[in-house]
């Protein structure tokens, strides 16, 4: 499993400040400590998941100012959206190039990085589908933690 180091935390957090500043946006506290939740998670959280974790530290922070930072964050580049958009959206504020594996049964997600994929020869055929920016694997399975429960499919 990739963990989140101090380091990552703290690269991620100079590469906001540093992007506010280019952009001339505001940099306030909600919106660091948003950013932060995303930047020291591996989990990928969901929007009810960052707003939990900021309501520890800012117990004042509304669900709107997550979901509106959240968007925010996301046209600045700072972080990437996971998921069919018509479940719960995810975030990823890890912007290397990496790919992902998700728990069928509980739904746990984890970075994992691989050089054979990420060389990945497309087809042809995705040609007359549409231009690709960016190629990822999601692998799906089950994680060790539901493995080891022996849950059902």
């Amino acid at each position: 499993m990739v963990k989140v180091t101090k380091q990552d935390i703290e690269q991620r957090m100079a590469h906001f400040n540093e992007a506010c500043r280019n952009s001339g946006a505001k940099l306030t506290h909600q919106r660091m400590e948003i950013f932060r939740e995303v930047a020291q998670s591996a989990d990928h959280p969901d929007v009810e998941k960052v707003y939990q974790g900021v309501r520890k530290r800012m117990p004042t922070v509304s669900l709107d100012t997550v979901y509106r930072t959240l968007g925010w964050l996301k046209e600045l580049g700072l972080i990437k959206t996971l998921g069919p958009p018509r479940e719960r959206t995810r975030f990823d504020a890890n912007l290397s190039h990496h790919h992902h594996f998700v728990c069928v049964q509980c739904g746990l997600m984890r970075d994992f990085y691989s050089d054979k994929f990420d060389k990945l020869s497309l087809p042809e055929s995705v040609q007359s589908i549409g231009y690709v920016e960016t190629t990822q694997v999601e692998v799906k399975g089950i994680c060790l933690k539901c493995a080891v429960k022996g849950k059902p499919i």
